[in-house]
C-alpha cells in the first residue's frame, strides 16, 4: 500500500474503534477491540511504513500516532463509563436499608454448620444411634487422662489447651474434642452403646483460612461385645456413602491416637476430581477428615468396664470443613464465622 492508502486504513480503523466502543457493554469487549484494532490492524500499519517513500514517512506515520490516539482515546472514555455503571449496580445490590421499617423482612435459614450437624444427626438416628451432648467446660480427667492422656503426655501439647481460672491450675479447661463425652457417656450408661457426640470445641488457634479458635466436631462411639476393625470401617463406608454419596470411598491410614489402639487416619476420596487430582485435594485425590480406631482398653479400666467382655470403635471428624467441601470452598472458618449476608445466604 501506499501513503495516501495506508492513511485512509489508519483512519478507517480509528472510526471502527469508535463505533465499537460506542456499542460495547462490558469492558471485557472493549479489551477485544484494543486487541483487534490497536494492537492488530493498526500495529499491522505501523510494519508498512518503511515501504513508503521518504518523504512520505512522517505524514503516515503522523496520522497512524493521530488515529491511535482516537481509537485509544474512545475506548478510554467508554471504559470509564462501563466501570462506573458496574459501580453504581454493585452499589445498588448490596445496598442495606436502615431506616425505620425498612423493606419488610426476608426469610432465613439455619447457618450452613447448622444445616449440616442436624444432617449429620439425622444420618446416624437412622443407623439406630443416639445423640448425647455433653459440657464444653470440662476437667482434666474427662479431656485428658480417662483417653489416655497422663500428666506430661506429649500428645497433649498437640491439644493447645485453653484453661480456665477455676479450681486448681490446669484442672478446669475448654473442651480441646468432643471426645469427653465417650467418658461421660460410658459413666452413666451400660453397654451397649451406640452413639454420636456432636458440639463446639475450642484450641489455642489464631482465626485464619484454615485454623479456628471455636470450631465443631462430631464423634461415634460403639462399645458392644465382639466389636471388630471390620465393623468400624463398614459403619464409616455406609456413613460417607449417605452423607456423599454412592461414588464416595473411605479410606484409612495407620495412625496414633492416645485413645484407640490400633488407630487410622480417615479420608474420602474427593467428590470433585473423582480421586484424579485437585485443588480441594490438593491434588491428592483424597481429603483428610479425621480419627478412628478401637477403642483402648485403657480406656475402658479408666470407666471401670472389663476390656475383656467389652470392644468398641470410635471416630470422629471437623463438622465445620463438610459445607465447604460440598460448595468447593477454599477458606475454611473466616467465612463460616464472618456473618456475611451475602455469602451465607447462598446456603
Amino acid at each position: 500500500m501506499n501513503a495516501d492508502e495506508l492513511i485512509e486504513r489508519a483512519a478507517e480503523m480509528a472510526e471502527l474503534a469508535e463505533s465499537g466502543a460506542n456499542r460495547a457493554t462490558s469492558v471485557a469487549q472493549l479489551g477485544e477491540i484494543e486487541r483487534d484494532v490497536v494492537r492488530g490492524s493498526l500495529s499491522d500499519i505501523k510494519k508498512h511504513i518503511k515501504d513508503v517513500d521518504g518523504s512520505d514517512k512522517a505524514r503516515v506515520g503522523q496520522a497512524l500516532s493521530a488515529a491511535e490516539a482516537r481509537a485509544k482515546a474512545a475506548l478510554e472514555v467508554r471504559r470509564i463509563d462501563l466501570e462506573s455503571e458496574a459501580r453504581a449496580a454493585t452499589v445498588e445490590a448490596e445496598r442495606l436499608d436502615l431506616t425505620a421499617l425498612g423493606t419488610g423482612y426476608g426469610v432465613g435459614h439455619l447457618h450452613p454448620v447448622t444445616q449440616v450437624w442436624r444432617e449429620l444427626e439425622d444420618i446416624f438416628c437412622g443407623l439406630g444411634y443416639e445423640v448425647f451432648y455433653g459440657p464444653e467446660a470440662e476437667d482434666d480427667w474427662h479431656n485428658f487422662e480417662a483417653l489416655n492422656f497422663p500428666p506430661g503426655h506429649p500428645a497433649r501439647a498437640m491439644q493447645d489447651t485453653l484453661y480456665l481460672e477455676l479450681g486448681d491450675a490446669e484442672q478446669v479447661l475448654l473442651r480441646t474434642h468432643t471426645s469427653p463425652c465417650q467418658i461421660r457417656l460410658l459413666e452413666t450408661q451400660a453397654p451397649p452403646i451406640y452413639a454420636v457426640m456432636p458440639g463446639r470445641t475450642f484450641r489455642r488457634d489464631t482465626m485464619d483460612a484454615r485454623h479456628s479458635p471455636v470450631f465443631h466436631q462430631i464423634e461415634a462411639l460403639v462399645v458392644d461385645r465382639d466389636i471388630t476393625m471390620g465393623d468400624l470401617m463398614g459403619t464409616i463406608d455406609v456413613f460417607f456413602r449417605a452423607l456423599f454419596g454412592d461414588s464416595i470411598d473411605a479410606r484409612f491410614l495407620p495412625s496414633y491416637f492416645p485413645f484407640t489402639e490400633p488407630s487410622a487416619e480417615l479420608g474420602v476420596s474427593c467428590p470433585f476430581c473423582d480421586r484424579s487430582g485437585c485443588r480441594t485435594c490438593s491434588n491428592t485425590g483424597w481429603i483428610e477428615l479425621g480419627g478412628c480406631g478401637m477403642v483402648d482398653p485403657n480406656v475402658f479400666t479408666a470407666v471401670d468396664l472389663d476390656p475383656e467382655e467389652w470392644s468398641g470403635f470410635a471416630f470422629g471428624f471437623g463438622i465445620d470443613r463438610i459445607p465447604l467441601l460440598r460448595n468447593e470452598i477454599d477458606t475454611l472458618h473466616t467465612l463460616l464465622w464472618d456473618n456475611d449476608v451475602r455469602f451465607l445466604s447462598q446456603f
